[in-house]
């Protein structure tokens, strides 16, 4: 693989075709590496690779990548981990505002009750480690889930602010729907991957 500071020298923008090929194999080697070796220190460092390297380093592997694909898929799901790990207290907060208005969801996300910050890190930590050691499309779906109960959970702290602070109502509102694409693309990945068809 090409070394971030050998790519930084070449002159003018990576090729599509090359970056494409890059993040492509980058997500292969490590789901499919690290299934094979079992290894738990293995899985442990992958799901904690954006502590060690970054979101912008993993950003810069995948970000552009389609939903559809392993290394889009692999972009979320360290995404949506490093959002949960810098704001647990909010992330909580709103996973227990929409856990009652979506109870299949909050099954799947399989976060503990009461959810505080410590249970939306321990689920966080989870998936990915379902990524790499367990079932890949449960690990989608279980993500997928857990952004649909936060989406709930931000729509109704929206409606509470509508009326004293309109500008965050509207921000929540849009991250609601952003994460609510998350977990569609998420589970639309879970189920390419049960047919084989993830790359």
């Amino acid at each position: 693989m090409l070394d971030p500071r050998d790519a930084d020298e070449l002159p003018g923008e990576l090729d599509p075709a090359l970056r494409d090929q890059v993040a492509h194999t980058t997500a292969a080697a490590m789901v499919h590496g690290a299934r094979a070796s079992e290894d738990p220190v293995v899985v442990e460092r992958l799901v904690t690779l954006v502590e060690r390297e970054g979101l912008d380093t993993v950003a810069g592997l995948w970000a552009d990548s389609a939903p559809a694909t392993l290394p889009g898929a692999l972009w979320r799901l360290y995404a949506l981990r490093d959002w949960v790990r810098r704001d647990p207290e909010v992330v909580a907060l709103r996973y227990r505002l929409g856990v009652h208005a979506a109870p299949v969801a909050e099954v799947v996300a399989g976060v503990e009750s009461p959810p505080g910050p410590d249970e939306v890190r321990s689920v966080a930590d989870a998936v990915l480690s379902g990524v790499f050691a367990g079932d890949l499309a449960v690990a989608l779906e279980r993500a997928a889930s857990f952004c649909r109960v936060v989406a709930v959970g931000a729509t109704h702290d929206a409606d509470e602010r509508e009326t004293t602070d309109p500008d965050a109502a509207l921000r929540l509102t849009r991250g609601a729907s952003a994460l609510l694409r998350t977990a569609e693309d998420l589970e639309h990945a879970a189920a390419l991957w049960r047919t084989d068809r993830l790359e």
